[in-house]
């Protein structure tokens, strides 16, 4: 197991990952600690949980936006949506089909 050092509000820590995603880790921490510390500025010192609890929801919330906000996500879920149903519709017809000739 590798491991990645990174600083999160001035604190120095080493992760554990996968090899060769040490640098990736450590991006991801910069990102982080600045997503941190911006939230510091706006709300003020209200502890290293708190901070860290705030990033995270909102890191959360943006991820969860960004999926919904995908362009065609609606048509393709209409899509399967539809073969499913015809699916289920061959299905209940074959299972007629098959409990009439019993």
């Amino acid at each position: 197991m590798a491991k990645a050092d990174i600083t999160l509000r001035g604190r120095a820590y080493s992760i554990a990952c996968a090899p060769g995603q040490e640098t990736r880790i450590q991006l991801l921490a910069e990102q982080l600690n600045s997503r941190v510390n911006q939230i510091a500025g706006a709300v003020g010192d209200i502890g290293e949980e708190r901070l860290l609890l705030i990033a995270a929801l909102a890191l959360l919330d943006e991820l969860d936006a960004s999926r919904r906000a995908v362009p065609g996500t609606a048509e393709l879920e209409r899509k399967v949506a539809s073969v499913i149903s015809e699916a289920a519709d061959r299905i209940e017809a074959l299972a007629a089909r098959v409990e009439a000739g019993h």
